[in-house]
């Protein structure tokens, strides 16, 4: 893990903040209680835990799309249910919601198109009518560049006219990962965002991420299954034992920690 600098040094709010928060999916069933989770601007915090504790479902929660059973949850500035505002908040989820018979480029234009401001689309009556997805065929060229750009740093500017049909489950993953990149939100959301990537696109696809966070001030909180690698890009690595988010205790060893995982 790295040593952050500190945002907290620098006396800025968190981007993320939960006080006294249960999730579960329904009101009898607690997965997680988390009495206190702050993750500041710059910082990337990492959740690791076996299958089944409750990662995803936090994840979710903190994305507003599942209702916590009690606590307080606050997101870019606003608490939960109300929304961060339009492009805030970046989510790459394990099913990534692609349109697969639309190219890479059109994709990763609706995450441009998010994170542009809200004028832009409000020009005019007939524009406020129109959905994202449609308005990702009628590109700025600022989102264009954008999507271009996140495309590139994915290692996909070959494949940007292909649709996501023919792309590989890795492929896909990494154009999801653009879409997010080319939104430019606060705060970014990835569950398992590394999966099915070989070692050297793994490297590429964690360097623009992490460039990302770092150049813009923002932060990640990413589900991560492999410790090692949790370990080596988050500045802080947390973990879901016995129903609680905990730190990681660096003494326990790395052997002890995979069989815990299995």
């Amino acid at each position: 893990m790295k040593d952050n600098i500190t945002a907290t040094q620098l006396n800025e709010k968190p981007i993320v903040k939960l006080i006294d928060v249960e999730i579960g999916y329904n009101n009898n069933e607690t997965l997680v209680k988390i009495p206190n989770m702050e993750i500041f601007p710059g910082e990337i915090v990492a959740i690791a835990g076996p299958s089944g504790v409750g990662k995803t479902t936090l994840l979710r929660t903190i994305a507003g799309l599942v209702r916590s059973i009690s606590g307080k949850i606050e997101v870019c500035g606003k608490v939960i249910p109300h929304r961060p505002k339009r492009g805030r908040l970046g989510y790459i989820p394990q099913r990534l919601g692609l349109v697969r018979h639309a190219s890479v480029l059109h994709n990763v234009m609706l995450g441009a198109n998010a994170g542009q401001k809200k004028e832009v689309f409000h020009k005019n009556k007939y524009i406020q009518m129109i959905g994202n997805s449609v308005l990702s065929l009628i590109p700025s060229r600022e989102a264009k560049n954008k999507s271009i750009d996140a495309i590139e740093k994915m290692g996909l500017t070959e494949k940007i006219r292909e649709p996501i049909r023919k792309l590989s489950g890795g492929q896909q993953r990494r154009v999801a990962t653009a879409r997010t990149l080319a939104q430019e939100p606060a705060l970014i959301l990835a569950d398992e965002f590394l999966s099915e990537l070989d070692e050297e696109t793994m490297e590429t696809v964690l360097k623009g991420v992490v460039e990302y966070i770092r150049n813009n001030n923002a932060a990640l909180l990413v589900i991560e299954h492999d410790v090692s690698r949790a370990r080596s890009m988050a500045d802080r690595l947390l973990v879901i034992d016995d129903g609680r988010l905990n730190p990681f205790i660096t003494e326990v060893t790395m052997v002890e920690v995979k069989e815990w995982l299995r």
